[in-house]
C-alpha cells in the first residue's frame, strides 16, 4: 500500500508531465478528451496553499490566458514587481498605486490570500530614497522617517486586504552577515527591526515575513536563524521565513533542504516557498555573462543550447526534479504554509536572461 507521500509524488509527476507536454494553456490532458487537468490548489489542499507571482499584464487583462491559469490553480497570489519601492513610489512625492490596486482587486475577486512584496529591499529602490534634497546622504533619523512613511502609506492603503507582507528582502550576504546595503549603512543593523515594527503598526492583523535566497546553504542559514531569534527576542511580530527556492536540476540537494527545515522548526515560524522556479541550467551571474563572447557561434550555442524548446529527455528530467522538490515539501507540510511559483509560464520568467530557460510548469505558449 502506497503512503500519502508516495501518492502525492506520483500525482505531481503525472501533473507536471501533463503541464510540460507542450500545450501550456490546454484545459485537458494531451491525447484525452475526458481527462481535465487537476488544479494544483486542489491536489495540495491538505498540505499548503499554492500561488504564483503575477505581473501587471495578468491582473489588468492583457494576458487573459495567464490570468485563467492563475485563477484555476492558485489560492494565494504574490505581487511580482508592482509593490516594490521603485514601481509603487518612484518619486519623493508621488505614489503609483494603480497597478498594485489592480493586483489586490484581482486577488480579492478570486478569494486568494494576497502577499505584498516587498517593503524594504536593496534592489529596485530609487536612488532618491537614500538622499536628501541636496543629494547628500540621509541621516539615520531622516532615513527612518522616510521608511516609516513609505511603509505606513503602502501597508495602510491595503490594510485588511493584503494578508501578509515580505517586510524585508535579502538582507543577508551568503556568509550570513548583514549585507552592507544603503539601509544598513544609513540606519544601522536595526533597520530590519524598525521595518517590522512599522509594518506591524501599519496593519496589526497582517502576517509579516522575512524573505531570502540560498537559505539552504549553511552560512546564510545560520545568519537567518540568528536574525529570526533576534527579532523574536525583541518582541517583534514575525510570522514566517520565505525560502525563495530559485533552484536548478541539482541545487538544493535533499540534505540541504532537510537542514533548512530542521533549523526553522525550533524557531516557531512558518515556512513559505516564495519564489519557486527550476532552471534547466546552472546559475550564471551577470558578471560571468559579461565574459561570454556572443559573437562566437560555439560559445553562444553552449550558453543557450535550447533556443527553440526543450528536448523531450530534458522535459522529463525537469518534471522529475519538480516531483523531487515537491515530495520534500509535502514531507514538511506541517511547517510549510504556501508554495508560490515565481511567474506563471516560461515566457515571462526572469530567468530568460540572454538565453531561453524553461523554469516553470507551463511552457512559453
Amino acid at each position: 500500500m502506497k503512503t500519502n507521500l508516495q501518492l502525492k509524488t506520483l500525482c505531481l509527476i503525472v501533473l507536471t508531465n501533463i503541464l510540460l507536454a507542450g500545450e501550456g494553456c490546454a484545459s485537458e490532458q494531451p491525447g484525452s478528451s475526458s481527462s481535465p487537468q487537476p488544479a494544483l490548489k486542489d491536489v495540495f489542499k491538505k498540505d499548503f496553499l499554492i500561488g504564483m507571482a503575477v505581473n501587471n499584464n495578468v491582473v489588468c487583462g492583457n494576458d487573459v490566458n495567464a490570468a485563467a491559469i492563475v485563477e484555476k490553480h492558485c489560492n494565494t497570489l504574490t505581487a511580482e514587481n508592482v509593490m516594490k519601492w521603485g514601481p509603487i513610489h518612484p518619486e519623493p512625492n508621488r505614489y503609483n498605486f494603480e497597478p498594485a490596486d489592480r493586483f489586490v482587486e484581482f486577488g480579492q475577486n478570486n478569494k486568494m490570500f494576497i502577499i505584498g512584496h516587498t517593503l524594504v529591499w536593496h534592489h529596485q529602490t530609487p536612488k532618491w530614497v537614500f538622499e536628501d534634497n541636496a543629494n547628500k546622504p540621509m541621516t539615520r533619523d531622516a532615513m527612518l522617517s522616510r521608511m516609516k512613511d513609505h511603509i505606513f502609506t503602502v501597508v495602510g492603503r491595503y490594510k485588511g486586504k493584503v494578508g501578509g507582507w515580505d517586510v524585508v528582502n535579502e538582507a543577508l550576504d551568503d556568509n550570513g552577515e548583514l549585507r552592507k546595503s544603503k539601509w544598513f549603512e544609513t540606519i544601522g543593523e536595526d533597520f530590519i527591526e524598525k521595518a517590522f515594527e512599522y509594518a506591524h503598526e501599519a496593519d496589526p492583523d497582517a502576517e509579516l515575513y522575512y524573505n531570502e535566497y540560498n537559505n539552504e546553504k549553511p552560512g546564510k542559514l545560520e545568519g537567518c536563524v540568528r536574525l529570526i531569534r533576534k527579532l523574536k527576542a525583541k518582541g517583534l511580530r514575525i510570522d514566517g521565513v520565505g525560502l525563495q527556492a530559485h533552484s536548478d536540476m541539482n541545487y538544493p540537494s535533499k540534505k540541504e533542504l532537510e537542514g533548512f527545515f530542521a533549523a526553522m522548526k525550533p524557531l516557531g515560524v512558518k515556512v513559505m516557498i516564495t519564489e519557486l522556479d527550476v532552471s534547466v541550467f546552472p546559475w550564471v551571474d551577470w558578471f560571468a555573462m559579461r565574459k561570454i563572447d556572443f559573437n562566437d557561434v560555439n560559445e553562444r550555442k553552449k550558453f543557450n543550447p535550447y533556443p527553440s524548446g526543450l528536448p523531450d529527455e530534458v522535459q522529463q528530467k525537469l518534471a522529475d526534479r519538480y516531483a523531487e522538490l515537491f515530495s520534500e515539501y509535502v514531507k514538511h507540510a506541517d511547517q510549510i504554509d504556501r508554495v508560490t511559483f515565481w511567474g506563471v509560464y516560461d515566457k515571462t520568467s526572469w530567468l530568460n536572461m540572454g538565453r531561453s530557460n524553461y523554469p516553470l510548469l507551463l511552457d512559453k505558449k
